[in-house]
């Protein structure tokens, strides 16, 4: 009689190897990848770029050099406002991985540890980080959801609706004109 395999040797992460596949994709195609990085601690990013716990990192190889894309870490350097920084993501804080271009790609659950307990970090134990709902992504991304576990496309499998895209703000209606004596109008004479 054979025993269940148990969850230890289930193997490794799949994500490592999903963010590598993305990102062969992107580069083959002619596409920026871009990678959205839930950012706590362990995420060695500029905090100055950093919105609600959130970055959004071109991982292109025109704008990164020394580029690893590893099974626990994603290294590289890049320019920000003209500065060499050294970036280290931890492939567990990435969130998502899609083409700047047409907002194909994948999004992944958030990292097990969203919370926090120091309440000088504005964070109260057991609740949901400021991210939960997951990344802000540009395009069709948008309106991607997440399951628990699973990581789910951006763009829809067929049978799927299609992600809600994000439409710029309604631009103000002109001023009308202010309230005054009628101008005067003109009139042809023969």
């Amino acid at each position: 009689m054979t025993s269940p395999i148990a969850p230890a040797s289930a193997g490794t992460s799949t994500r490592p190897y999903l963010i590598r596949a993305l990102h062969d994709w992107c580069t083959d195609n002619g596409f920026t990848p871009y990678i959205a990085v839930f950012v706590d601690e362990q995420v060695q990013v500029p905090k100055e770029y950093v919105k609600n716990n959130e970055i959004v990192l071109n991982v292109g190889f025109e704008a990164t050099s020394a580029l690893k894309l590893g099974n626990e870490l994603i290294e590289f350097k890049a320019r920000f406002g003209g500065t060499s920084r050294e970036i280290a993501v931890p492939i567990d804080h990435v969130i998502a991985i899609y083409a700047r271009e047409n907002g194909q790609g994948m999004a992944f659950p958030m990292p097990a540890e969203t919370t926090s307990s120091d309440p000088a970090e504005g964070g109260k134990a057991d609740a949901p980080g400021p991210s939960s709902r997951g990344p802000r992504l540009a395009g069709s991304a948008a309106g991607a959801s997440r399951k628990g576990g699973t990581a789910l496309t951006l763009s829809p499998a067929p049978g799927l609706p299609k992600p809600a895209p994000i439409e710029p703000p309604a631009e103000p209606p002109p001023p009308s004109p202010p309230p005054g004596p009628k101008r005067p109008s003109l009139k042809r004479v023969k």
